[in-house]
């Protein structure tokens, strides 16, 4: 398997998020350390358009490739850059998550084994706030009784009718695994009506038939998209 951390520096936000400084060193280095952990990984790669980024990736000793900046998603990003590695599976992490386990890298590529049908796999865990289910930036996932994804939203589903029922919904952690023939297919599927409303790339596999596997862990993510974020991830790493 092989790991490629799409990073863009155009962010809404937050402009040139992979290059801001944690401890000393990118946000984007600590990312790559932590994918670079996980077993079974053969390689860990940054794709992005960006030469700041580029040359950044470069300094700190790290495989960095130079995508088309016209993509419009990760997911595209990573079909661009996966073309040059002979990898059975393909792990797409996110490059604001500098927190992010190994052992959630390892889970997630280990999925999609001969055994699995789905082409696809992503990473679950149980929302654990309100504020957490109602926020849009939080994906929720609901699953079929197989552990496969039936929907993704910015929405906090599934809707609760009966006042006084506990549900803990499930949010949608955003890392990925693509067998490699399924990531060579998906910049020719058209974007879908649901992934544009929702924003949501994973919509376009799901709504053009295909199955994502999912992994649930205990992992609660720590991403970076406000400059609020950024402190946060500086205290909880001791360099505040």
């Amino acid at each position: 398997s092989v790991v490629i951390i799409p990073a863009r520096y155009a962010s809404t936000r937050l402009p040139g998020k992979p290059l801001l400084e944690i401890g000393g060193r990118p946000l984007i280095e600590h990312v790559y350390e932590r994918a670079a952990r996980a077993r079974g990984i053969s390689a860990v790669v940054v794709a992005t358009d960006d030469e700041r980024i580029f040359q950044a990736v470069r300094r700190f000793g790290g495989q960095v490739v130079m995508t088309a900046p016209t993509h419009p998603t990760g997911t595209d990003r990573i079909a661009e850059a996966a073309e040059a590695f002979d990898a059975d599976v393909v792990v797409n992490v996110q490059g604001d998550e500098p927190l992010i386990p190994p052992e959630v890298v390892e889970r997630v590529a280990a999925i999609l084994g001969p055994e699995e049908p789905a082409p696809m796999a992503s990473v679950m865990t149980r929302v654990r706030t309100p504020a957490e289910a109602n926020s849009p930036s939080v994906v929720k996932v609901v699953v079929d009784q197989q552990g496969y994804a039936l929907y993704f939203s910015r929405y906090p589903i599934p809707f609760v009718r009966e006042a006084g029922v506990k549900h803990l919904p499930y949010r949608h952690l955003g890392i990925y695994a693509y067998r490699r023939e399924f990531l060579r297919q998906y910049p020719h599927l058209p974007q879908t009506p649901l992934e544009c409303l929702e924003m949501l790339e994973q919509l376009r596999a799901l709504e053009h038939g295909y199955r994502i596997r999912m992994v649930e862990t205990d992992y609660v993510p720590v991403g970076v998209d406000t400059p609020e974020d950024l402190e946060h991830v500086r205290a909880l790493m001791g360099s505040g």
